[in-house]
């Protein structure tokens, strides 16, 4: 499928010289398991090996280039190593080396000749010494040493040497490719063609070609935020193209539950329930987005939505990453569908035996209309008598493929998908660029602002006595904790320590919850702190996402400064769901990098989860803020989403434009845009256009 002259990109990394199986997977780390991988791996720094002083001219602690004759051998014994006495005119340099090869010092360093040698100087008791030299060379070599060399990023056992000459045989491999970037946008922007600009990039002449601004690095920037938008843009077009059902109802349940609430839908939800009306009355399949801050109201729009679906005569179904929010969600709607005379029923991968056959029974006869459960959905025995809404939260928790998968369980299914995780406008171009998108501005009324505060560790006693004072009054409180338990490479706090040691101090009121603990521990521990007969709930990030408990007003975060600040904030947004005053009590180790202050300032002055969702983006950059290592989303290599949003804004005008000229990419063009789909590894949206 993929282009033959890609082929030498796509190759295993231990295809190049002097990668075998062991160093490959070191390889592998910092740059991938294929060839390509290592033109992505853009440097990070410069080694000036220009400078060529004498020996005492040297500056301790840089790199220098000397030229240097050979005295003397001084092999080490035992445990000391072997020294290679040198000079110049101005005096004597020491070459230290731990355990060397055989006799390859004799040969590389003969005494009585002249070497050029380049590394970091050192002074050891007044004397000057350089610890295994990155060159060794012969004058007749010495224009062998780059003069700058270009750093990148390295793993225990990889040196840059190796990784460097990697680079430069994958470098070496790249070959001509067509054109598809547009005629006139490239020559406006002064770009080189992709070829020139990858060897540009990998071979800086100082730091200043080092910014992610500078034309080269722009131009690889735009690529593959080009692929992104096409990619996405074809995955939309394709979706357009499938036929869905309109299901417009008649509106008597939603009507009936809505005036069954008790309080009054906000303004933002009104809105968004009629987008979400209007797509699914259309005969195209919808694909919309959710958004709402924590406690916006998303489960009641997608409830109030579900129940379009049961109005028409068809089912709807509501996953949910983890077994804590799907019970949560089930707690929600279970009462408002009984008032309508509806069944619901919950499904997890915990459900066994009798009660799962049961439930599988009344979702395959349709006497189900409405299942909440988690990824025990899209299994392969669960059928529906007629699936016809398919709501998904947290969708950054799923991978689009198990979005199909739920789709795929009915015909013509609409997708409602929504976060909690308020997402930056860039990160929602590049993530759900295949989506609409609602958005929940609002809180819902009687909801009391948060009082967040930082202190330090150190008056964790404070803390805590204040803690004893506030569960005099009633109050219960959340203490997150960064890790489940101790671990020798790390000081941080961890929940079983800090369990015990509250329980030490207020007995069986303190319960603890963490992820490795079985669903049915959990739940018991969850259920305790919302009875009441549990007031202090210690918890590892497992609480991020959905749990409720409005009688909950303290939120305690031990080593606040380990979090990013989209996650803080969703922790913070467990408490103030009751008519009562919260406080968030953020503790930290000082002293606090620059970032680690910005983002404890932040959170302190707003509560606007779309503000502090675009400081996290500015302050991290795209690839953690959702934590997007594990969640389906793009990780840009070459793109820095807080740095190149104009161009991701470019990338979407011209795919747009791009799929409206040409919509197969059948151009001369638009078979370049192909190649450069596959360079970037969209291989299923070429896909797309073959199966139409």
């Amino acid at each position: 499928m993929r282009p033959d002259i890609l082929f030498p990109l796509f190759a295993p990394v231990t295809s190049l010289p002097g990668i075998g199986p062991r160093m490959a997977k070191l390889v592998e780390k910092v740059a991938g398991a294929n060839v390509v991988g290592l033109l992505w791996d853009l440097p990070r720094d410069v080694i000036d090996r220009g400078f060529a002083p004498s020996i005492a001219a040297a500056p301790e602690g840089g790199i220098a280039t000397l030229r240097v004759t050979v005295e003397r051998h001084l092999p080490g014994q035992g445990r000391r190593p072997y020294r290679v006495r040198c000079s110049d005119e101005s005096g004597f340099l020491t070459l230290i080396f731990f355990h060397p090869r055989g006799d390859y010092l004799e040969r590389a360093l003969p005494p009585g000749h002249t070497r050029i040698v380049s590394g970091t100087v050192e002074s050891y008791q007044g004397e000057r010494q350089m610890t295994h030299p990155d060159y060794i060379v012969t004058e007749a070599e010495a224009e062998t040493i780059p003069k700058i060399e270009p750093v990148y990023g390295l793993t225990a056992g990889l040196t840059l040497r190796t990784l460097g000459k990697a680079v430069r045989e994958a470098l070496a491999r790249a070959p001509e490719l067509p054109e598809w970037q547009d005629p006139a946008f490239h020559t406006r922007r002064g770009w080189l063609p992709w070829r020139g600009a990858l060897l540009a990039v990998h071979r800086p002449e100082g730091r200043k070609d080092l910014e992610p601004t500078t034309p080269n690095r722009a131009r690889l920037a735009y690529d593959e935020l080009l692929a992104n938008q096409l990619a996405l843009a074809l995955v939309r077009a394709k979706m357009k193209k499938l036929p869905g059902r309109s299901i417009r109802g008649d509106g008597r349940l939603q009507q009936k539950a809505a005036g069954a609430l008790p309080f009054r839908l906000t303004g933002s939800q009104h809105q968004a329930l009629s987008e979400i009306d209007e797509d699914m009355a259309s005969t195209g399949r919808m694909l919309r987005l959710l958004q709402g801050d924590v406690g916006s109201g998303k489960t009641v729009v997608a409830f109030l939505s579900m129940l379009k679906a049961v109005e028409c005569g068809g089912q709807a179904a509501l996953m949910a990453p983890t077994e804590i929010l799907a019970r949560q969600h089930f707690a929600t709607i279970e009462p408002l569908t009984r008032k309508l005379g509806l069944k619901v029923a919950l499904l997890t991968g915990r459900d066994k035996g009798a009660a799962r056959k049961e439930v599988l029974a009344g979702l395959a006869d349709g006497s189900i209309a409405i299942v909440v459960g988690t990824h025990a959905l899209f299994q392969k025995d669960v059928a529906f008598h007629d699936l016809m809404l398919a709501v998904i939260d947290e969708q950054h928790r799923f991978g689009v493929h198990q979005r199909l998968n739920l789709a795929a369980k009915g015909r013509g299914v609409d997708t409602l998908v929504m976060t909690a995780t308020p997402i930056p406008r860039t990160l929602l171009l590049t993530s759900f660029g295949d989506m609409d998108s609602s958005r929940l501005t609002e809180k819902p009324a009687g909801r009391k602002p948060i009082a967040t505060r930082t202190l330090p560790l150190s008056r964790i006693e404070e803390v805590i006595a204040a803690i004893e004072r506030a569960l005099e009054t009633g109050a219960r409180v959340y203490w997150v904790c960064p890790l489940v338990e101790e671990s020798e490479v790390s000081d941080l706090a961890d929940a079983e320590a800090r369990h015990a040691d509250l329980k030490q101090r207020f007995g069986d009121v303190v319960a603890l919850v963490h992820g490795r603990m079985k669903g049915p521990e959990k739940d018991a521990a969850m259920t305790r702190f919302a009875e009441g007969t549990a007031r202090i709930l210690v918890a590892t990030t497992v609480i991020e996402v959905g749990v409720d408990v409005p009688a909950a007003t303290i939120m305690v975060i031990e080593h606040a400064e380990r979090f990013g600040l989209a996650q803080l904030h969703q922790l913070r947004g467990r408490v103030g769901r009751g008519d009562k005053p919260s406080s968030c009590l953020l503790l930290y180790a000082p002293p606090l990098t620059e970032t680690a202050k910005a983002r404890l300032k932040i959170l302190r002055e707003s509560e606007d989860g779309f503000r502090i969702a675009e400081e996290d983006l500015r302050l991290r950059g795209g690839g953690e803020i959702l934590g997007t290592r594990q969640s389906g989303l793009p990780e840009f290599r070459l793109a820095d989403l807080a740095v190149h949003g104009d161009l991701l804004a470019v990338a979407r005008d011209d795919a747009n434009l791009i799929l409206n000229k040409d919509p197969e990419l059948e151009s001369e063009r638009g078979k370049a845009l192909r190649v450069m789909l596959y360079l970037f590894e969209r291989d299923s949206a070429v896909l797309t256009l073959r199966s139409g």
